[in-house]
């Protein structure tokens, strides 16, 4: 846990909203001794609360009480932003009317997302969300005893806004200003990125598409099209095995399937189910200068083909701690009215240690949903 926080935070530069602690869910401390820092780590690159967290998993093993976690697969959950509280409601009934195992629904904290949670073929763990709570200038999240507004039963509609929990917090007498506040793990701010002087030559500006393994491709592709409503937008075949990705808008994927048997083909992790997760940098620059960072700082670099990602010409993988790749990249394909992909042909399918020092613009290098808030 030591050195993952030291990834997430100081190389890529992640900041922790909060820490949830669940040795108190121990009924004997001894269940989860010697296991290490207990804590979630609640962690984020922009404004929403958190985006990416990490937990000690063989604590979450430990206080499992009786449930099983599906072998390889260490990814928690991989989260669906919606446009409404009624949609995650009404999505979770829908759901369970197709025959979808329900895990979970109700709202966390902290975070203050109202979600549900249900499985995949893989017992991949997905998730349904609406809402989340906003950090701003002062860095600091919402105070503890605002969580009283958490629950573990789908709820009822409609609820207050968030507008009036926070009136009705201040009426009885919170302190607003109690929440954590943790600034960037790195201290000194000597790299340019565009003008804004940072402590790593990059700026995450989203996370994205997950990459996975899975046993039977058909069976995944079904459940993300027809349970999720994600569309196809590109089907390969590498190494004589068919891999899939698919879109939830415009951007050219959202995840990634790729048959269990090219896991060994690939040298990545064994017991692992996740071939990567993304995070996109601001520029092609901020990729070339985060390569660089990285590996001057010790970081291991992972050999995935550009063929296995089509829709993003430019990316490396980088190993966190644990051995799990972080796919990084600077621009992903957008797919317009027709939704068709380029050609392959049409791609630059660079090699690693060949990259040009300007690139070529392209129709949609920069499109799509971009960070908007301040880089630092």
């Amino acid at each position: 846990m030591e050195d993952c926080m030291r990834f997430y935070t100081e190389e890529l530069g992640f900041r922790i909203s909060d820490a949830l602690n669940i040795a108190a869910h121990a009924e004997h401390p001894e269940e989860i001794a010697g296991f290490g820092d207990p804590n979630h780590y609640f962690m984020r690159h922009g404004t929403d609360h958190h985006s990416f967290v990490i937990f000690n998993h063989r604590v979450r093993v430990a206080l499992a009480k009786g449930r099983t976690f599906p072998p390889g697969v260490v990814i928690n959950q991989i989260s669906w932003q919606v446009g409404s509280l009624a949609e995650v409601v009404n999505g979770s009934a829908w759901l369970a009317e197709q025959g979808t195992r329900i895990a979970r629904s109700g709202r966390d904290m902290p975070g203050s997302n109202w979600h549900t949670y249900f499985p995949d073929p893989d017992r991949h763990t997905n998730e349904l969300y609406y809402g989340m709570d906003q950090i701003g200038w002062d860095a600091r999240s919402k105070p503890a005893s605002m969580w009283d507004r958490g629950f573990e039963k789908p709820p009822s509609l409609p609820q207050i806004s968030e507008m009036d929990e926070v009136r009705s917090a201040a009426q009885r007498g919170d302190d607003l200003d109690s929440g954590s506040a943790v600034r960037d793990a790195l201290l000194g701010a000597e790299y340019d990125v565009d003008g804004v002087l940072l402590p790593r030559p990059f700026k995450i500006v989203k996370v994205g598409p997950v990459g996975l393994f899975v046993a039977d491709i058909d069976a995944a592709v079904r459940f993300y099209t027809r349970a999720l409503g994600l569309h196809v937008s590109e089907e390969i075949l590498w190494s004589g095995r068919r891999c899939v990705f698919l879109r939830a808008g415009t951007e050219h994927h959202s995840i990634a399937l790729y048959p269990i048997e090219l896991r060994e083909t690939l040298g990545l992790r064994a017991d692992s189910t996740t071939l990567a997760v993304g995070i996109q940098v601001g520029s092609y620059r901020q990729l070339r200068d985060a390569r660089a960072f990285l590996t001057a700082r010790g970081a291991r670099l992972a050999d995935v083909p550009a063929e296995l990602h089509p829709g993003i010409d430019y990316a490396f993988h980088v190993l966190d701690p644990d051995g799990q790749a972080v796919q990084v990249y600077f621009a992903m394909e957008q797919l317009g009215w027709d939704g068709r992909a380029r050609s392959p042909e049409t791609r630059p399918n660079p090699k690693a240690d060949a990259w040009p020092e300007t690139l070529p613009a392209g129709p949609d290098v920069y499109d799509g949903e971009t960070l908007l808030g301040p880089l630092g």
